[in-house]
């Protein structure tokens, strides 16, 4: 028998068996259809697996791919126009707000409690005409012991002029006894050093009595104080005190005003300023008096553009000597004799017209929209010409809603402009 032979499965099994008593039957072998069946079986449970892990995550990806869509398409639908460059010869109309031409607001100089008023609301006053009346117990005793300082320190000045007299009487007595050999040098030393002493203190008590007497007229002018009258001519727009009231330096007493002639600021366009000169002549509207215009003057023009509007401050003078105009009215000023001038034309559907002015509303590169101020020159019906509060390149909204709000996300309709 060969080694081979001898190491055999059934040599093996023959021996285990002879050991045993009994003979053990050949280890099985697994088929080939077995093996695949195998295989098949952890092929399924490997993409059964792989299913219940990945189908639930599809579903929330297509959900969230569902919403987005739900929510693009839920943004506002909008039309845009893009402003049309014009030129245009009208006379420039712009928003103003009037304001009188001088107005403040009084506050006592005195502390003291309120004696009498003599001006309400309303009431045209006189320049230097008497308003309130203020009682000032604390003041009127630091005046009278100003007072009594003063006549004290007056004294005291006759006491060292007397003593200055005296020292020079007995300077000159020891001058005469001195080279009799009566008197010593150093008597006469002393009686001239007290002599000097006392010219001293009477110019010491002649400043002291010009303190006095300056604090006395602090005291005076400070107690004229209580008596609160008008700076100029105007009107009692607001009266804040009662009698009885304390009032100190920081109490608002009234408020005056000076209507006869108002104020009108406008802000002129980048492009007109360099056109707008004093002088000129302007006509000033308010919805209060319909059809009716107010001549006024063009005073004062600021120079200069504020960086953040592009636009010069001017300030239009108008004549208010019957008082049909109030101060704080909203106006329109027109601009005579200004040249040609750029103007943005747009559909008038675009335009809001609120509480916050006229406006419009852009849509920005983000598709977010934007609502910006503007000056209307000109509503020719079917379109506005806008004179400042638009660059030319702006995409505006095409009909105004009440629907739309600033910063609010949108949807263009069609290609962008």
């Amino acid at each position: 028998m060969s080694p081979n032979d001898s190491h055999s499965p059934s040599h093996a099994a023959e021996a285990a068996g002879s050991d045993l008593g009994f003979a053990l039957p050949e280890p099985a072998r697994p088929g080939a259809g077995r093996v695949l069946a195998l295989g098949a079986l952890a092929a399924v449970l490997l993409l059964g697996g792989f299913a219940i892990g990945y189908w639930p995550r599809a579903q929330q990806s297509a959900a969230l791919a569902r919403s987005v869509v739900d929510d693009t398409e839920a943004l506002p639908l909008i039309d845009v126009v893009a402003p049309v460059l014009k030129e245009s010869t009208q006379p420039l109309a712009l928003t103003a707000t009037l304001q009188p031409l001088a107005e403040t607001v009084l506050y006592p100089r005195a502390n003291g409690y309120i004696e009498q008023w003599h001006a309400d609301i309303g009431e045209r006053v006189k320049a230097g005409q008497l308003l309130a009346v203020i009682e000032t117990p604390e003041l009127d005793q630091q005046l009278d012991q100003a007072r009594a300082e003063l006549v004290r320190l007056q004294a005291t000045l006759g006491q060292a002029e007397t003593q200055s007299e005296y020292a020079q009487t007995s300077l000159k007595r020891y001058a005469r006894l001195g080279p009799a050999g009566v008197a010593s040098q150093q008597e006469l030393d002393q009686k001239t050093a007290e002599a000097h002493v006392a010219e001293a203190n009477v110019a010491a008590a002649k400043a002291n009595i010009e303190v006095g007497k300056a604090n006395v007229r602090r005291l005076s002018q400070l107690k004229s104080f209580s008596r609160v009258t008008a700076p100029f001519a105007g009107i009692i727009t607001q009266r804040n005190i009662e009698r009885g009231a304390l009032v100190t330096g920081s109490t608002a007493l009234y408020r005056i005003a000076d209507i006869d002639v108002l104020r009108g600021f406008v802000q002129v366009p980048q492009d007109l300023a360099v056109r707008v000169r004093a002088g000129m002549s302007a006509r000033v509207s308010v919805r209060e008096y319909p059809g009716r215009d107010f001549p006024g003057t063009l005073e004062r023009v600021a120079g200069a553009l504020d960086p953040n509007t592009r636009t010069m401050t001017a300030e239009i003078h108008i004549d208010n000597a019957k008082h049909e105009l109030l101060a704080g009215m909203y106006a329109r000023a027109t601009l005579s004799g200004a040249q040609a001038h750029r103007v943005y034309e747009l559909p008038a559907t675009t335009l809001w017209n609120d509480a916050q002015g006229l406006r419009i509303a852009v849509v920005d590169a983000e598709d977010k929209l934007h609502f910006r101020k503007i000056e209307l020159e000109r509503d020719a019906g079917a379109v506005l010409h806008i004179a400042s509060g638009l660059q030319g390149d702006e995409r505006v909204v095409k009909l105004a809603s009440a629907s739309l709000r600033d910063g609010m996300q949108v949807r263009v309709r069609g290609t962008k402009l």
